[in-house]
């Protein structure tokens, strides 16, 4: 999403925990002629987030549009999950939203104008089976952007959001994990989905589901719960993380 945002002109800010990778990307942005700024952030520490983003405020200004992407997978059933594990997963893919948004929220107000991106996934909407932490992190996350914009509604304020709610993407985070119907419910490519999502963004999209049979799954929990649960396992959403290896050397905390 940063590759393409500079592509467009706009000036990068990135956050990471993982240097390496942070100074990797960020380099990749500067060979390509826009301005770019990296910071090492742990977005689980809400001290540090506030300084961070002062930081930045300082460096180039109020910031127009903010991308909450950062996200965790344990990948286990919910009784061999250690209480860290759930601690982080809903730190990073959870209560980090709260933190981010309160840092650069104040500026937006005051000038009437921003944009808050919320990845979420296709996992908060439909449960599955071994995402029980991860389920509830991202029904939080989409809990949380479709909050912010009724509040954003009500008083008539120029900020959007847009909550971004993917299947399975390439990325390795979820490396093991299958489809059973490739044409229904395929792996996404990572590029595909950066690019589609900054157009949502250009577009003002409130919401965007890749691929598009996720949208069905409103209108499907209108059935009873047993058909609910039949069609789920016939897509093979219960048994897509049966093989999960997800990344073969873990980054760390909010990757």
């Amino acid at each position: 999403m940063g590759l393409e945002m500079a592509k467009k002109g706009g000036t990068i800010v990135l956050w990471d925990i993982n240097e390496n990778l942070l100074n990797q990307t960020a380099e990749e942005i500067r060979l390509m002629g826009a301005k770019v700024l990296a910071h090492v952030c742990d977005i689980t520490d809400k001290d540090m987030v506030y300084e961070t983003a002062d930081k930045i405020k300082m460096e180039i200004g109020s910031i127009d549009i903010v991308i909450n992407n950062a996200g965790v997978v344990t990948g286990k059933p919910f009784w061999e999950c250690s209480d860290s594990e759930i601690k982080n997963t809903m730190e990073v893919n959870a209560m980090s939203l709260f933190w981010t948004a309160k840092a650069f929220l104040p500026d937006m107000i005051k000038s009437n104008n921003g944009h808050i991106v919320t990845i979420s996934s296709a996992a908060g909407i439909v449960g599955a089976s071994m995402l029980t932490d991860y389920n509830a992190s991202k029904f939080a996350a989409f809990g949380f952007d479709e909050s912010l914009r009724m509040e954003f509604r009500k008083r008539k304020m120029n900020i959007r959001t847009t909550v971004v709610c993917p299947f399975f993407i390439n990325t390795g985070m979820f490396e093991g994990a299958k489809t059973r119907f490739p044409w229904l419910l395929p792996i996404l490519d990572e590029k595909t989905v950066s690019k589609k999502i900054v157009k949502a963004i250009e577009q003002n999209k409130a919401r965007l589901l890749m691929p598009g049979l996720v949208y069905t799954s409103w209108f499907l929990r209108y059935l009873p719960v047993s058909v609910f649960d039949w069609v789920a396992d016939t897509l093979g959403v219960s048994s897509a993380m049966d093989e999960f290896k997800g990344r073969k050397k873990p980054i760390s905390k909010g990757d």
